[in-house]
């Protein structure tokens, strides 16, 4: 895999590629959760090479996702470790609270993972919740009906 330096311009990103994409990759781009949802921004690789993302309509990026360059070549999209907090205890309970604030969510069997929140984290704690900090990417549920992010209603 050749990547380009620093200082280099890779062109527009006009369109999103799944991960079985199978172009050339030419850099990778590391995004947090809110990162990897966007339209247009110019960003850079671990590199440092820029490059420009302009897409038609804004879109959340799923993982092992990569941007295609107008070239027929791949950034390669990476999700960066962010803050969050792993949630145990009466899961039922603690997502409706934690889904009542808005709050995205990543559900398994046996816990709920959550951005790390300093007010989230102390009420959940007066709930009776065991919480760990730590560092992990971050991939919550997806919006209502299973089309990824939810991007806000009027009510």
């Amino acid at each position: 895999m050749h990547f380009l330096a620093n200082g280099d311009e890779l062109g527009v990103a006009v369109a999103i590629l799944p991960a079985d994409h199978g172009r050339k990759v030419v850099g990778r781009v590391v995004l947090d959760y809110d990162a990897r949802c966007l339209r247009r921004k110019r960003l850079s690789t671990e590199g440092g090479a820029a490059f420009m993302v302009d897409l038609p309509q804004t879109v959340s990026l799923d993982p092992g996702a990569a941007f295609a360059l107008a070239d027929g070549n791949a950034i390669e999209v990476v999700e960066a470790h962010e803050p969050v907090l792993r949630i145990e205890g009466d899961l039922p309970r603690l997502a409706w609270h934690i889904g009542n604030r808005h709050c995205p969510c990543e559900m398994a069997d046996d816990h709920l993972i959550i951005r790390a929140d300093p007010v989230l984290e102390d009420m959940l704690r007066k709930l009776g919740a065991n919480i760990a900090k730590g560092y992990a990417p971050f991939r919550p549920e997806g919006g209502a009906y299973g089309h990824g992010r939810t991007f806000g209603h009027s009510h």
